[in-house]
């Protein structure tokens, strides 16, 4: 399987965030919601951290705690796992599962603009995952170059409306919630 070269073609699944047992295996952070999405023989692509992409294939998998122990074809110890630390496992956008009507694919969301009501705060330019249940939406908004961007929970409560062709997540934002981010003045 030859790797897309075309930027923005790539699919994160997981994050290896650890070793895990002698013979081999990584911990990985999950950052998909589609069920058995995972298996034996699938083929992943791992871009570790200094840009580098290998391929690996599932050998094994098992649930522990609450990340996803992975075993890779090929990789039989420790010191061939310690590369792949850090590396995030992507499959690319080509091959992604079929999602049934109503769900959306979080990478989908980068790129489109976010309102509040009527108002437009700004584009989305990255999804975290980590920091509380809802994915954050970092979202900056045109002229805010210098400033931080904002930080907004991609909560169902505070959704509207999301349509990802037209490139457009409409929210109902709790008051203050943008002001939180703003720098304080001196």
């Amino acid at each position: 399987m030859a790797a897309p070269d075309a930027s923005g073609e790539w699919i994160t699944l997981a994050v290896v965030i650890k070793t895990q047992g002698r013979r081999g295996e990584v911990a990985a952070e999950l950052h998909t919601d589609v069920p058995n999405r995972f298996r034996q023989d699938l083929r992943l692509w791992a871009l570790a951290k200094d840009g580098q992409r290998r391929e690996v294939t599932v050998e094994d998998l098992w649930p522990h705690k609450s990340y996803l122990v992975l075993k890779f074809q090929g990789i039989e110890t420790i010191t061939d796992a310690e590369p792949l630390v850090g590396a995030e496992l992507q499959l690319a956008r080509s091959e992604r599962a079929e999602l049934e009507p109503g769900w959306t694919y979080l990478s989908d969301l980068v790129g489109c603009t976010v309102f509040d009501g009527q108002r437009e705060i700004g584009e989305i330019e990255d999804v975290q995952f980590g920091a509380g249940e809802a994915p954050l939406l970092v979202v900056r908004s045109k002229g805010q170059a210098a400033k931080l961007p904002y930080e907004i929970p991609f909560a169902e409560a505070y959704l509207e409306k999301l349509d990802v062709e037209r490139k457009q997540v409409r929210m109902k934002l709790p008051e203050g919630l943008l002001e939180v981010n703003t720098p304080k003045k001196d």
